[in-house]
């Protein structure tokens, strides 16, 4: 299962890092800079990455047997920009056996 939880972890990072340069940086060069490029390039990246971390969701999800709600809730939390960087934490307090909501500062 740690393996589980760190593919999860590592592919969260990842789609929320390339969501945010999406909606941060290729979002505005098209409409405010007329160029296209950042959307073209990132776009589809984010699309195949989301798709493997619906695959790690999934993975995750089947071995420590969350609800239905749960794991809907985690799969949408890549389409939300910061929201994966959230949810990866708050995933992480779930799987400890430790429901309560991690701090920023805790490690």
């Amino acid at each position: 299962m740690n393996g589980a939880l760190t593919r999860y972890r590592v592919i969260a990072w990842i789609v929320g890092v390339m969501l945010l340069l999406l909606t941060l940086v290729a979002m505005p060069m098209k409409y405010f800079g007329d160029n296209n490029l950042g959307v073209v390039i990132i776009a589809p990246v984010h699309g195949w990455l989301y798709v493997v971390y619906l695959a790690a969701v999934g993975d995750l999800a089947r071995r420590v047997q969350w609800p239905v709600t749960r794991i809907l809730l985690v799969a949408l939390a890549g389409t939300v920009p910061f929201l994966s960087f959230v949810m990866e934490r708050r995933t992480v307090a779930w799987i400890q056996g430790n429901d309560r909501q991690p701090s920023f500062t805790e490690a």
